[in-house]
C-alpha cells in the first residue's frame, strides 16, 4: 500500500492531516485487500482517496466598521456511494485543504458505520466567529450561502454543523438558503427545533461518545459508575459528554478550551456544567473564568513548548479527548498510561497522534477511535433528515433509544469486523474495515463513476 500513499504525497504535497487520515486507514484494510483482488483491479485505493468534487471560494463580507473582508470557504464533496454527501461545516482560522480533505475521508466510513443511507463530505472557512457581533456572522453567513447554495440539496449534499458553527450560525445559513432557493427543505441538520430540528441533536456527540465508551467497558464488565474522567474541550460535544457521564455516575475533573484547562478535583457536577454552558455558550467567554468561579478549581494557561498538554497528566481511568485533532501526542499517551487509563473514547476527529494510537494498542487498553465514538451526532442528523422528509417529530426518547441502538450496533460492528480480520478487539482495525468494505462494495456495483 505504499504506492498510493506516495501517489497522495506526490498530488497533495503538504496536506499532512489529509495523510495522516489515509495512512491510519490504509494500514489497517490491507487484509481486505489481500482477500478481495478485485478491489486492486477497480483502483479502489486511488478513487476513494480522491474527493468526488473540491469546491473553493471567496467570501466577502462587511464588517461592523464598514470595512470589506475576505474569507475563503470550502466545501469537499468526498464520497456519495452510500448516500448524498453529509458532514459538518467549521469556521475557524486552522480551516484548511488538508483539514477539511482529512475530515471529510474520516466522514465516508463514519458515516457508513451509523447504518444510514449517507456518503462524507466537509466543508467551511477560515472565518473565526469568535468576537465578532451577531450581525457580521450574520452578514458572513449569507456570503457563505450565496454561493454554497448551488452546491447543496437534501438529496445532493446536507451540511450541518461543526467547530464554529453552532445554532446561530445554522440559522442564518438556512434563512440565506431558503430565500435563494424559495424552498423549505431539509438541506441543514442541526436546525433549531421550531423550524425542523431533532430533539438529542446537540446532544447527540456526546452523548453517542459516552455511549460507547460504556459499551467498550462492558466487554470487561465494568461501568463508568465511579470512574474519573478527564475530558478536554468545553464546547458542545465536550459539555453533553459531561453531561451524559454525570448521569451514569462518572466523575469528570478536567475542561479546556485554547487558552488554557482547569483541574477540579471535586468533580464538575450538575451546577457547574449549567455554568459552563453560559459561559461558552451564551457569554462565549474563557475556560480561566470557571476557576474564577469556583476557587477549589486550578487553572492552567496553555503553553505549546513543553510539548505535551498536561491536562492528560492526572490520575484517572477514563480520557475522553472532545476539543480538536492531534491534541494527544506520544508523551500525553504515555503520561495518560502512567496515571491508570483504561479507556480512551474520542469525542472530536483525529484528535490522537499515530504515536499516541500505537501506545493504545500497544498497551492493549479500551481505544476508540473518532470514526466509532463520535458517529452518534451524524447519526442523529440523518435521524433529523428522516424526520424532515416525513414531516414529523420524534420525542425525545424515541430519538434517544435510535440513538443508543446505533452507537451499540456501531460497537458490534467493530468487534465483529476486527474479529473477522483477526485483529480481536482492535476497535480502529474494526471501524477501518467495517466502514471500508459497505462504501467500497456500493462503490463497486455503480460502476466506474
Amino acid at each position: 500500500m505504499t504506492d498510493i500513499l506516495n501517489l497522495i504525497k506526490e498530488k497533495d504535497p503538504g496536506e499532512v492531516e489529509f495523510f495522516q487520515a489515509v495512512k491510519e486507514v490504509v494500514e489497517t484494510i490491507n487484509p481486505v485487500l489481500e482477500r478481495n483482488p478485485e478491489y486492486r483491479q477497480a483502483a479502489i485505493m486511488e478513487r476513494i482517496t480522491e474527493p468526488e468534487r473540491v469546491i473553493i471560494f471567496r467570501v466577502p463580507w462587511v464588517d461592523d466598521q464598514g470595512q470589506v473582508r475576505v474569507n475563503r470557504g470550502f466545501r469537499i464533496e468526498m464520497n456519495s456511494a452510500i448516500g448524498p454527501y453529509k458532514g459538518g461545516l467549521r469556521f475557524h482560522p486552522s480551516v484548511s485543504l488538508s483539514i477539511l480533505k482529512f475530515l471529510a475521508f474520516e466522514q465516508v466510513f463514519k458515516n457508513a458505520l451509523t447504518t444510514l443511507p449517507m456518503g462524507g463530505g466537509k466543508g467551511g472557512s477560515d472565518f473565526d466567529p469568535k468576537g465578532k457581533s451577531d450581525n457580521e456572522v450574520m452578514r458572513f453567513c449569507q456570503s457563505f450561502m450565496s454561493e454554497l447554495f448551488r452546491h447543496i440539496g437534501s438529496n445532493t449534499d446536507v451540511p450541518a454543523g461543526d467547530i464554529g458553527v453552532g445554532a446561530r450560525e445554522i440559522g442564518y445559513l438556512f434563512g440565506m438558503y431558503k430565500k435563494l432557493r424559495n424552498e423549505f427543505t431539509g438541506v441543514l441538520t442541526g436546525k433549531s427545533l421550531s423550524w425542523g430540528g431533532s430533539l438529542i441533536r446537540p446532544e447527540a456527540t456526546g452523548y453517542g461518545n459516552v455511549y460507547f465508551a460504556a459499551e467498550m467497558l462492558a466487554t470487561r464488565n465494568q461501568t463508568l459508575d465511579g470512574k474519573t474522567c478527564l475530558v478536554s474541550g468545553s464546547g458542545n460535544v465536550a459539555q453533553f459528554t459531561i453531561e451524559k457521564l454525570i448521569q451514569l455516575g462518572a466523575k469528570v475533573v478536567t475542561l479546556s478550551d485554547s487558552s488554557g484547562y482547569i483541574y477540579d478535583e471535586s468533580g464538575i457536577d450538575a451546577g457547574k456544567l449549567e455554568y459552563i454552558k453560559r459561559l461558552k455558550n451564551v457569554r462565549r467567554g474563557r475556560i480561566k473564568e470557571y476557576a474564577e468561579k469556583y476557587p477549589e478549581a486550578v487553572y492552567t494557561d496553555a503553553d505549546i513548548s513543553l510539548g505535551y498538554n498536561p491536562l492528560w497528566n492526572h490520575k484517572a481511568s477514563c480520557a475522553l479527548p472532545c476539543a480538536t485533532e492531534n491534541e494527544i501526542k506520544e508523551k500525553d499517551a504515555q503520561n495518560l498510561m502512567n496515571n491508570g487509563i483504561i479507556l480512551v473514547s474520542e469525542g472530536a476527529n483525529m484528535p490522537s497522534t499515530p504515536e499516541a494510537i500505537n501506545i493504545f494498542l500497544d498497551k492493549k487498553i479500551l481505544y476508540a477511535p473518532g470514526k466509532a465514538s463520535n458517529a452518534g451526532g451524524v447519526a442523529v442528523s440523518g435521524l433529523e433528515m428522516a424526520q424532515n422528509s416525513m414531516r414529523i417529530n420524534w420525542p425525545r426518547e424515541e430519538v434517544d433509544n435510535r440513538l443508543k441502538t446505533i452507537m451499540k450496533s456501531i460497537h458490534k460492528t467493530c468487534l465483529n469486523a476486527a474479529a473477522e480480520y483477526n485483529e480481536p478487539g482492535n476497535y480502529m482495525a474494526g471501524a477501518n474495515i467495517a466502514g471500508f468494505v459497505k462504501v467500497v462494495n456500493a462503490m463497486l456495483d455503480q460502476g466506474v463513476v
